[in-house]
């Protein structure tokens, strides 16, 4: 098939050859009439099939497309597979388009996309539904101008979206929603919404169980321990071949007070839906007294002290609940003396970096494997069993530490080496440091 070039260039070559051979036979003149009116009739063509193109346009319906002549004939046929290919692609599109809407309306979680404004691009039914939103009419609109929730607003332009953030529905109190934020594109998020009332429900159910059983056993145990250290006082009550059983029933009850103690702190603290207390803390004291506590477990379990060392800086302060951080310190502290052999020793830091206050401790105990580190703040989850019980541990102190942390914005950060040592990192957000006087009057 000739190119539309090649044959305007040969049409236009059979023109001339025709007035040439009219210049040798009849006149000059004759041949540049005819000449003159050959491009004048090529011309009006062209102008004439330009004039249909143009009509076409303004109606382009593809089976109206004209069929042309000449080098039209080849224009129009590629105009009308460019058109049949549109439709395809549009055809191919609108239903890939059907079957994500059909999808993403079927998914039982509210999807919301937010641009890089967090105005609302396009969102389901259900987000609709549990958001109380309306596509048809908040479309580009700030997410915040509707979810007026505060904690909401906080969580979404944080840009921390590593753990979930939970929503009450102001619908429907009871109703509990979980809100996962996802990046995406150019500054985009995609926004999942969950309805984990159920599931809340269950937690709740677990964490009073939990309480009632503990606290039901606490007197029991309390009652049992007493006698036990009663009898093993009294001179001549226990013979002396089973005293020994005496002392390991003790050491086990003391053991069960230590576990109920622990999981009693855990679901008040997981039960807490109130914020912490924001007072200030008085850091230097309250970790000066955590180094004494220290110390005092480390010659309790070893009958000796590791070296202990406590750098702080005077002038960094945080708010929070004391009562709380103090435990939450305190038990990276003990896990720091606990799992450090003899002669070892232990580093406490609290210094600024990168804008946040920073908890850490370090040590030059056995090391955790790398498999086990995402999995040390689940409860129970012990590395070595044997040697947690030997050191007074219940495998609570780390999901302790971590709902504590969670209720002051804070993040632990853990890393390990085998038969070197393990750092705790605690990392206060910039948000809870207090400023010192200077900088207050500045």
């Amino acid at each position: 098939m000739l190119d539309i070039r090649w044959k305007a260039g040969l049409l236009l070559c059979a023109l001339s050859v025709i007035c040439a051979f009219l210049w040798l036979i009849i006149s000059a003149k004759v041949a540049l009439i005819a000449f003159t009116l050959g491009l004048l009739i090529y011309l009006i063509s062209h102008i004439a099939w330009l004039h249909q193109l143009h009509v076409w346009f303004k109606n382009p319906v593809v089976a109206e497309i004209p069929e042309g002549a000449g080098v039209w004939e080849d224009v129009f046929t590629a105009l009308l597979k460019y058109a049949r290919d549109n439709i395809n692609n549009q055809t191919q599109l609108s239903s890939a388009l059907e079957r994500f809407t059909l999808t993403a309306n079927a998914i039982p979680d509210g999807l919301v996309i937010l641009g890089a404004s967090n105005e609302i691009e396009w969102c389901t039914p259900h987000a609709e539904n549990q958001l109380g939103l309306n596509f048809s009419t908040d479309k580009n609109l700030p997410i915040v101008n509707l979810v007026r929730d505060s904690h909401f607003i906080a969580y979404l332009y944080n840009a921390d979206y590593g753990e979930p953030f939970k929503l009450k529905s102001w619908q429907n109190p009871e109703i509990v929603f979980e809100i996962q934020l996802i990046t995406f594109g150019a500054n985009q998020k995609l926004l999942i919404c969950r309805d984990t009332t159920q599931l809340e429900k269950v937690e709740i159910m677990r964490r009073d169980f939990i309480a009632n059983v503990s606290h039901e056993l606490r007197t029991p145990l309390t009652v049992v321990g007493g006698f036990l250290e009663t009898l093993g006082d009294m001179q001549g009550a226990v013979p002396d071949a089973i005293k020994s059983y005496f002392g390991m029933m003790q050491e086990q009850t003391n053991r069960m007070r230590r576990i109920i103690e622990d999981l009693l702190t855990l679901s008040k603290i997981e039960s807490n839906i109130e914020e912490p207390e924001n007072t200030e803390i008085d850091m230097p004291s309250l970790l000066k007294q955590i180094q004494k506590d220290a110390l005092g477990l480390s010659h309790s379990l070893y009958k000796t002290k590791h070296a202990i060392e406590l750098e702080v800086d005077q002038t960094l302060t945080i708010t929070g609940a004391q009562s709380e951080l103090q435990s939450a310190l305190s038990n990276l502290v003990s896990n720091a003396v606990r799992y450090t052999p003899k002669g070892g020793k232990i580093a406490i830091s609290w210094h600024r970096q990168n804008g946040q206050a920073v908890f850490a401790v370090r040590d030059t105990g056995i090391g955790i494997e790398p498999q086990h580190i995402e999995r040390l703040t689940e409860r129970f989850y012990r590395v070595d069993r044997g040697r947690s019980r030997e050191t007074g541990g219940t495998g609570l102190g780390l999901s302790i530490v971590k709902h504590i942390l969670i209720r002051h914005q804070a993040k632990l950060e853990i890393s390990s080496e085998i038969g070197v040592g393990s750092t705790f990192s605690v990392l206060f957000p910039k948000s809870r440091i207090v400023l010192a006087p200077q900088l207050k009057q500045a």
